[in-house]
């Protein structure tokens, strides 16, 4: 899942201090100390993120139900390939994280031409970055398809699926960045309500070219991958006409210098997106490849399993929005309580954010195992798959709770500036993951058996991030 690392800065540029009105951030504080206007508050903040990550997740689930009615082959084949993706996504929502706080530093210090310097810079190094990477990704696309041992049909659809969707990772980088500088000058809602009109798109080209209806060609596999290309290239230039004409008080047109100065690369820009994107890629980077490595394992398989572990991906992903989406709120309002010198608001907003996850989490978990066949049902009608997939799905939900436990106590170490914790915990947590499954293969096992290595590992990892984060505390006296 794609992590959004909120603002935790003070507004205020370093030596400035500002007498004569009252801290924001102080008064934010004092009126989240009433339980129900923090009940509120932590509801106001994650429905909406809940809200923007299930349409974009909706993107590849649609593609997923789609291209299953062409058979096992191609649900393994466009499976893998969606698997490679999803590193890529988690790489550039780390980058876009950098962008999004270098413009709200500047939006909460009031220079708004800054913020549109800044603006111009991330879109323009995320065209210069990775269009050479592009033209690698294209070319690796064969040999990337072929790490999965899937049988030639399957394998050819992974590659024609990756040669698309790395070739258009340009515009997915830029669209990313766009999203995020919005968020950073505070305007979150307009990346969803792009988002929407994306995944209408989507879901209309996909729909015509997978099967070849209204009279266009019938690309199946590749014709997924080609209406998400189309449906997110709309969307960038959506949001870049949105931010041409000012939209929160981000102006891609507004002259700063003359044309060449404003729009010139400039290295220090990407140094200061790089440094402050790249720790957040690292912990999405770390836990995106064992994911990989883990489904390559189940590869061995066979395709069915394989299928399956599409269809389980699509489903787990779901279920972990909510946790998602509070770990996100609790990173936003510890932050706050932090920078007001609450620390005991700070403990509240965590223990309230960590029972409500771990809530839901059992919640939906118990739901998902009752009517494991039906879900699996949505997405395909083999029965080779859906037997694997049902009998997996009750297993995979015994993690839920805990992983939504650990990505609480994540976020709240991220507030209290200790990014590493999380980034250590879960690399050992998630490499130790694969080499039990590993294990468990080798010894003959199937995907259900190979699926209690994450059980294993998710109350340890969950204990290890508690005690991070109380270490953390301690240091911080919260």
């Amino acid at each position: 899942m794609i992590e959004k690392k909120p603002l935790n800065e003070p507004l205020l540029p370093p030596g400035v201090d500002d007498t004569s009105s009252p801290d924001p951030q102080v008064v934010k504080a004092r009126a989240l100390a009433d339980p129900r206007a923090l009940r509120r508050r932590i509801i106001f903040l994650s429905l909406p993120i809940f809200g923007e990550n299930l349409l974009e997740m909706s993107l590849d689930i649609v593609n997923t139900i789609l291209v299953a009615a062409l058979g096992a082959a191609a649900l393994a084949g466009a499976g893998a390939a969606i698997q490679i993706m999803q590193i890529v996504l988690s790489a550039l929502a780390g980058l876009s994280t950098g962008g999004s706080i270098l413009v709200a530093h500047a939006v909460g210090a009031d220079n708004p031409a800054e913020g549109t310097r800044l603006a111009r810079q991330a879109l323009m190094w995320s065209f210069i970055i990775f269009t050479p990477m592009a033209v690698m990704g294209v070319i690796l696309a064969p040999g990337l398809a072929g790490i999965f041992g899937l049988p030639p049909d399957a394998t050819a659809m992974t590659a024609s699926y990756l040669s698309v969707s790395l070739g258009a990772v340009p515009v997915l980088a830029m669209l990313m960045m766009s999203s995020g500088v919005l968020r950073g000058a505070g305007d979150a809602r307009t990346p969803m309500y792009v988002t929407i009109g994306a995944n209408v798109v989507n879901m209309t080209l996909a729909f015509v070219l997978i099967h070849g209806h209204w009279g266009a060609p019938e690309l199946g596999v590749t014709g997924a991958a080609i209406a998400s290309a189309i449906s997110r290239t709309l969307a960038l230039v959506v949001l870049v006409w949105l931010m041409a004409r000012g939209r929160a008080g981000v102006s891609l047109s507004r002259p700063v210098g003359t044309i060449l100065v404003s729009w010139k690369p400039r290295w220090d820009a990407a140094k200061a997106v790089l440094h402050l994107g790249l720790p957040a890629a690292g912990e999405q980077l770390v836990i995106s490849t064992a994911w990989l490595v883990f489904t390559m394992v189940v590869s061995r398989l066979g395709t069915a399993s394989m299928a399956a572990q599409r269809v389980q991906m699509s489903v787990q992903g779901l279920v972990f929005l909510p946790a998602l989406a509070l770990m996100i709120a609790t990173t936003t309002l510890v932050g706050q309580a932090l920078g007001a010198g609450r620390p005991a608001l700070a403990r509240q907003v965590a223990g309230r954010t960590e029972r409500w996850a771990f809530g839901v989490a059992v919640m939906l978990g118990v739901l998902v195992a009752i009517f494991a066949k039906p879900l699996v049902h949505v997405f395909t009608t083999d029965p080779v798959v859906v037997d694997i997939a049902v009998r997996t799905l009750p297993v995979m939900m015994l993690a839920q709770p805990f992983w939504a436990f650990t990505i609480q106590n994540s976020g709240a170490l991220r507030a209290m500036r200790a990014p590493m914790s999380p980034l250590i915990v879960e690399a050992i947590s998630n490499w130790t993951v694969v080499v039990i499954a590993w294990i468990i293969v080798s010894a003959g096992g199937g995907l259900t058996a190979a699926w209690f290595s994450f059980v294993i590992m998710a109350a340890p990892t969950s204990l290890a991030m508690m005690w991070r984060k109380r270490v953390e505390a301690q240091r911080l006296a919260v």
